[in-house]
């Protein structure tokens, strides 16, 4: 079982890397980040962390793992068309 609250705390970190990223981070159950790109009114994406540690678009994408939430954050990135910083 993963800490999915550290998971969250990670994975806006890392989107934050992407400056075309807008990131926050909502409190509540289950924790999760939302996540727009600042050029677009449409593109914008809600991730959760799943207590087996993978992190969830809202429409069930699996982006990736805990276990690499540089390449998961990346992935989202990628969907949003962003570029890293």
């Amino acid at each position: 079982m993963v800490d999915t609250v550290s998971g969250i705390q990670e994975f806006a970190t890392a989107a934050r890397r992407h400056i075309d990223l807008s990131v926050r981070v909502m409190a509540g159950t289950p924790p999760r980040v939302e996540v727009r790109n600042r050029f677009s009114e449409t593109l914008r994406e809600t991730v959760t962390c799943s207590e087996e540690g993978a992190f969830v678009t809202s429409w069930g994408y699996r982006v990736g793992t805990v276990d690499d939430v540089p390449d998961a954050a990346a992935r989202l990135a990628y969907l949003m068309a962003a570029l890293p910083a």
